[in-house]
């Protein structure tokens, strides 16, 4: 890597997009992102200390693994935009996550990880645990302290695609067994930082949703087949050879999910027609949330990809879960959904992707 950054190189863009990769003063790791080399000179300052100490434990009666994480309960809670620690840092103030006055869009290792490479086992009589090995990342998605994925230009969103499928390789190349990136939305979601950011999780593990959707895939499920089977009754919009759509086993009311009609296993295949469609129904599908609810909509934003090794049968998609039934009506999960795992839909996909179709 040069001063200049490493260019990235999954494909001729007509653009090019540059990494800078940096050791935070803490020992994270930082990556800068831009269409121009980042060449700001970091801005001295007392590092921030990570807080590690995660390990797994097995939970016996529903064979699934858990992050226990006692350090996250001191992570940073809904701070004023004085003291907003995913802004540019400044000369003379006390630094943020970012050592630098400027930047396009930035990626550092999360300072209150759930999962982090240097995890050790826990000691817990009587359960089986393991390592929380992995990894955690945010991504910070503009510099601008508001907005969000309909707010940013399609050069930006387009800019997120790219670093996205780069962590993808990163991590993957670390050893993750899957990887997650997602967005949380909004403080009905839990959101304590108002900053448009989302995360990354590299998981030693493939988790139970996922292993189940690659054994639907490998046993022939063909969801790229039944796009244009849906398209007319589910389908929101369509762009660049993708579709946003409200699937009809939708958990969530106004559930939407993006996917593309030929068979990716990740974003890291898309074509360059391809990535435009996707950032753009990114963006698209936030506003007629936003403009159907009439306000910001919480919601959970996930992106399925394979697990590392399985391309072929898994097929992509990025899942939005927003949590509201109407204006102002939050879908709660409450008893019944997080006891048993099934879910009562207020709303019919087929009405959910008509209200979105409408909206202008």
């Amino acid at each position: 890597m040069t001063d200049q950054g490493t260019i990235l190189k999954r494909y001729v863009r007509a653009e090019p997009v540059y990494r800078r990769d940096v050791i935070k003063p803490d020992g994270r790791n930082l990556s800068l992102y831009g269409y121009a080399p980042h060449k700001a000179s970091e801005i001295a300052g007392d590092a921030l200390d990570q807080l590690t100490g995660a390990h797994l434990r097995y939970h016996p009666l529903r064979g699934t693994w858990s992050i226990y994480a006692a350090a996250r309960n001191q992570r940073t809670f809904k701070p004023s935009q004085a003291e907003n620690p995913l802004a540019p840092s400044q000369t003379g103030k006390p630094l943020t996550e970012i050592p630098f006055s400027d930047f396009e869009l930035c990626v550092f290792d999360n300072r209150f990880p759930s999962l982090s490479a240097d995890a050790h086992e826990g000691e817990v009589t009587g359960l089986t645990t393991a390592p929380a090995k992995g990894a955690c990342e945010v991504i910070v998605y503009t510099p601008d302290a508001t907005g969000s994925l309909a707010d940013l230009n399609q050069a930006q969103r387009r800019l997120l695609v790219e670093a996205w499928i780069d962590r993808y390789e990163n991590l993957f190349a670390k050893g993750c067994a899957f990887v997650l990136p997602f967005e949380n939305r909004g403080e009905a979601v839990g959101v304590t930082l108002s900053h448009p950011h989302g995360q990354i999780y590299g998981f030693p593990f493939i988790p139970d949703p996922q292993a189940r959707a690659l054994a639907a895939f490998e046993a022939g499920y063909d969801l790229a087949g039944k796009l244009t089977d849906w398209k007319n009754r589910y389908g929101v919009l369509e762009a660049g050879g993708l579709m946003a759509y409200a699937p009809p086993f939708a958990r969530f009311p106004y559930e939407v999910w993006i996917s593309a009609f030929a068979r990716h296993s990740g974003p890291w295949s898309y074509s360059e027609t391809e990535s435009d469609g996707f950032a753009y129904l990114l963006g698209e599908v936030t506003r007629r949330y936003d403009a159907l609810f009439g306000a910001e909509t919480p919601y959970m934003l996930s992106l399925h990809a394979a697990p590392y090794g399985q391309d072929g049968a898994f097929q992509f998609s990025a899942q939005f879960y927003p949590l509201l039934r109407g204006p102002g009506r939050v879908k709660y999960l409450a008893s019944v959904e997080q006891a048993t795992g099934v879910f009562t839909v207020d709303v019919m996909p087929e009405a959910a992707a008509q209200a979105l179709r409408g909206v202008k």
